[in-house]
């Protein structure tokens, strides 16, 4: 049952971290949102434990900002590296 909740909070958070940062330009659907989410999962628990706090702790509010904020500097760091 993890791995459905964390595929729906995925999805949820590529949703959202696409129109903060402009990810509307990345073409996919879901599966892309989903994989947006995973990735921002794993890119906001390595920078929110650089300053010393803890990363994604399940399916709760704490979690989805950790993982907004992981999915926005991701989406920012592709789109600056695809412009080059």
């Amino acid at each position: 049952m993890g791995l459905v909740w964390a595929l729906i909070m995925g999805a949820i958070v590529g949703v959202v971290a696409r129109g903060l940062a402009g990810g509307h330009r990345i073409k996919g659907g879901c599966l892309t949102n989903i994989l947006i989410g995973i990735v921002g999962s794993v890119f906001g628990s390595i920078l929110v434990g650089i300053i010393g706090g803890t990363g994604v702790t399940g399916v709760n509010l704490y979690s989805f900002g950790v993982s907004l904020l992981g999915a926005v500097v991701f989406l920012w760091v592709a789109r600056a590296v695809s412009k080059r």
